[in-house]
């Protein structure tokens, strides 16, 4: 093993030497650029076929329905105008993302926790916050310049991936390889602020409310989760995330803005279906 470490590391040593060489600004300075929105997007879009193309994808047509009816609600009432799309894939590890662009995924794991289709659309608030507020984006700009991680990645295969993955989602995205092997360390290892995720727990039931979804529902999605987790570590969909009690305070404290946007939506939906 040390030996594999070892090669590696030679490798990203001769990976970052070629990419650093070979990257200049238009100035002639040397600056590496900034690859842009759209560049960014696309990446993400190429991994995601790529990932949708490996992954196992549920064929339970009542939830696959379920999961695209809610998560194209909170997309709607996001306002942003994102090429969306979603997918359930069959996974038992409690957790969804929404990737930059709109490109999410929900794991068939998170739904027994969840219990309720409101509960579905709190967690999709809140993912598809992140998106929408661009979290992230510069961490995942500084991995696609150079295409550092992809080429780390392709020419280490899934050792790579094992190494430099710090989650259960990364490694297990990290032996798709490709584009999606690249970004599961730019993306999916990366760790938002505990100020963006209080700001994607707003913003996010801000969204389900929107979408006519009793926004009272995400304070009791943490509940569920908590008791899910029975003593043991947490998912890892929590893992970043502020404290339980925390963010269940915030999420009752910003309850009566929330309830406005409710008020003024078109569909009264309260909690939605059982799933």
């Amino acid at each position: 093993m040390v030996k594999v470490k070892k090669t590696l590391s030679a490798l990203m040593v001769l990976v970052l030497s070629a990419a650093l060489s070979g990257c200049a600004s238009k100035g002639g300075g040397g600056a590496i650029g900034e690859p842009s929105e759209q560049e960014i997007n696309a990446e993400a879009a190429t991994a995601y076929a790529e990932i949708k193309a490996k992954s196992k994808i549920s064929k339970d047509p009542r939830m696959n329905e379920l999961v695209k009816r809610v998560s194209n609600r909170i997309a709607v009432a996001s306002g942003e105008p994102f090429e969306w799309e979603v997918v359930l894939i069959e996974n038992p590890e409690p957790n969804a993302w929404c990737m930059p662009g709109g490109k999410m995924a929900v794991y068939t794991g998170i739904l027994p926790i969840l219990q309720t289709e409101g509960a579905l659309a709190a967690v999709m608030g809140h993912e598809v916050a992140h998106a929408t507020l661009r979290h992230g984006k510069q961490r995942y700009a500084r991995a696609l310049r150079g295409n550092l991680l992809g080429a780390v990645i392709g020419g280490a295969a899934i050792i790579g991936g094992q190494l430099l993955c710090k989650s259960q989602k990364c490694r297990m995205l990290s032996a798709i390889g490709g584009a999606a092997g690249g970004l599961a360390v730019a993306f999916f290892d990366r760790k938002f602020s505990r100020g963006d995720e209080s700001q994607a727990d707003q913003v996010g039931q801000i969204f389900m409310a929107k979408a006519g979804y009793d926004p009272s529902e995400a304070v009791k999605v943490w509940e569920r989760m908590e008791k899910a987790s029975d003593g043991k570590a947490p998912p890892e969909f929590l893992s970043t995330h502020p404290k339980n009690e925390r963010r269940r305070a915030d999420l009752q404290a910003w309850l009566p803005e929330a309830n406005q946007e409710y008020s003024r939506s078109k569909s009264k939906l309260g909690i939605g279906e059982y799933l």
